[in-house]
């Protein structure tokens, strides 16, 4: 069985990862396994930028098949901020807490109408002797004015989807697999590894 290195250092993402790519012959570890890569800088101007960046840094490293997803959330009210800082929304090392709860101050005036967002995600795999790919997905929704649940990770307590009328935190995994922006990403990502393991068999 081939191991696939996720980019990921978030136990939340990987367990998103380990869950969409059930049936693939992968044995799926994190960077957690590798500490001697250290932190990747994300210097990249898109989400597909920076999941290319992480994804060839860890397979140069390895010599694994490596995967990364760059993510985030796009609030037109705020003019598609915090996009590709959304994990350091708040600051660097910042919290899901703290940057949820910019998130929400900086909306504070805005009317529901107006609270229209989007999560984006692009998934870049890379491997020896294979050139990378990159997938991508989008989910839309609004953002609400207080948490909700207690599941998912990030701004999943206040990304509210209409079309099953919960956060991501208080759907069930299959749900959010359902409808997430990562598994619409995965599902192209997951072509491209079952394409790369052809030709390694």
């Amino acid at each position: 069985m081939k191991k696939l290195v996720a980019a990921t250092g978030n136990m939340g993402k990987l367990r998103e990862f380990r869950e969409l790519l059930v049936g693939l012959e992968l044995e799926v570890v994190s960077l957690a396994d590798f500490p001697s890569i250290g932190e990747i800088e994300e210097s990249g101007k898109s989400f597909a930028e920076n999941a290319i960046l992480k994804a060839e840094s860890v397979s140069l490293h390895t010599g694994e098949f490596a995967l990364a997803d760059d993510s985030g959330l796009e609030v037109d009210a705020l003019g598609g901020r915090p996009g590709i800082f959304s994990a350091r929304f708040a600051g660097i090392g910042a919290k899901d807490a703290a940057n949820n709860k910019k998130l929400l101050a900086e909306l504070a005036a805005a009317a529901d109408s107006d609270r229209t967002a989007r999560f984006r995600a692009a998934i870049a795999v890379a491997a020896p002797c294979f050139p990378t790919q990159v997938a991508e997905g989008e989910c839309a929704g609004l953002i609400i004015h207080e948490p909700r649940g207690t599941g998912g990770f990030g701004y999943d307590p206040l990304f509210f989807v209409p079309e099953l009328g919960k956060t991501f935190a208080e759907m069930t995994p299959a749900e959010k697999n359902s409808v997430s922006h990562r598994a619409r990403a995965m599902s192209g990502a997951r072509k491209i590894l079952k394409q790369i393991l052809q030709l390694y068999q």
